[in-house]
């Protein structure tokens, strides 16, 4: 556990870092649905469906986890992430497979919304920066480190 939020400080900082030292650009936007189900208190950890269209017009399907340390707790419907795919260039196919790590909050009383920043995918170049604010219904509070497995 202690790499995992090693690991997400680094990725945090990287992305500040290339942000500052590159010109990268929005490629395309990736949509996720993340199940539903219960923090675990000091974590947790919900499948995800992901679709993601370029800006180019391709598309491709993704499933994977995202898993989150810190605080986590309470019950949660289905939500909805979108973010803004950043890169140097344009992917190639299936290349956000990968993991990304980076901070993530939110909160939800009947109706919520939360935010993930993420870094990572294949070969480290990609950020995930939120396009809009997750959509989350249930009862719940989260911070922490998020990370997400793409494949």
């Amino acid at each position: 556990m202690k790499s995992f939020v090693k690991i997400a400080g680094l990725a945090l900082l990287a992305l500040g870092m290339s942000t500052a030292a590159q010109a990268d650009a929005r490629v395309g936007v990736l949509r996720c649905h993340i199940q539903g189900g219960a923090g675990l208190i000091i974590g947790s950890s919900h499948g995800v469906r992901c679709f993601y269209r370029g800006d180019d017009g391709r598309s491709e399907r993704y499933a994977g986890q995202l898993s989150k340390l810190g605080v986590d707790l309470g019950v949660t419907h289905e939500n909805v992430l979108v973010w803004a795919v950043i890169a140097p260039a344009a992917p190639g196919r299936h290349a956000l497979a990968g993991d990304y790590v980076g901070a993530q909050a939110g909160a939800a009383l009947g109706i919520g919304g939360g935010a993930n920043v993420l870094v990572g995918g294949g070969k480290g170049s990609f950020a995930l920066q939120p396009l809009s604010l997750e959509h989350r219904t249930g009862v719940s509070v989260a911070a922490g480190a998020g990370r997400l497995e793409l494949r």
